[in-house]
């Protein structure tokens, strides 16, 4: 969401000089160098071919690899997170990808004597959230409104709304609620600054 135009036409307007608008200014110039800075990531990244939407948050990501393998749809949020992109990484719509998430598409099969690289995609459905520290690994498809629990390693797909958990990643009996309707980039302090 942190695009300029996207922020300045569904911006919050009070009424001149009052409180309201005097503190939205200040926040919004406050929080101008981080908006500007997210801005130029996502700019550079399409530049170099990844396919990201102009509402999606890009965080101080880490990417290694072809970035034409990369899409991020609307309104998703990535934090510090390591992707490395042997092969496709598809995220979908209102994703939450916290810091310390790591996205592996690649790995060398331990029973070859020449220890020959593979590699395969990995999917991320609309809603989806994958909290700190998680690690997935390659050839895994992550459903819509699935939960990856903090720390877990993820190395088979994930269903739709369920929730995983560990190392490795196990299933927990209750799934997530499926009427899911938030937009994780408008937690971010820049895009706050702007909208309410």
């Amino acid at each position: 969401m942190a695009a300029l135009t996207y922020l300045w036409k569904n911006r919050s307007r009070h009424p001149f000089l009052s409180k309201n608008y005097l503190k939205s200014w200040a926040k919004r110039a406050l929080n101008a160098r981080q908006l500007f800075s997210r801005n130029l990531r996502r700019f550079k990244l399409t530049k170099k071919g990844a396919l990201i939407s102009k509402t999606a948050e890009v965080g101080e990501i880490s990417l290694l690899g072809k970035k034409h393998n990369l899409i991020i749809g609307d309104f998703s949020f990535l934090g510090r997170v390591k992707i490395a992109l042997h092969d496709k990484v598809d995220i979908g719509n209102y994703v939450c990808i916290n810091d310390g998430v790591e996205l592996l598409t690649a790995s060398h099969d331990v029973q070859d004597p020449e220890w020959t690289q593979h590699s395969k995609p990995i999917s991320i459905g609309d809603y989806a959230w994958v909290a700190t520290n998680a690690i997935i690994l390659p050839g895994v498809s992550i459903g819509a409104g699935a939960v990856i629990g903090a720390g877990a390693v993820v190395s088979k797909d994930v269903e739709p709304f369920s929730i995983v958990i560990g190392n490795p990643a196990i299933v927990l009996q209750k799934e997530r609620n499926k009427n899911l309707t938030y937009n994780p980039c408008e937690f971010v302090a820049a895009n706050r600054a702007w909208l309410y």
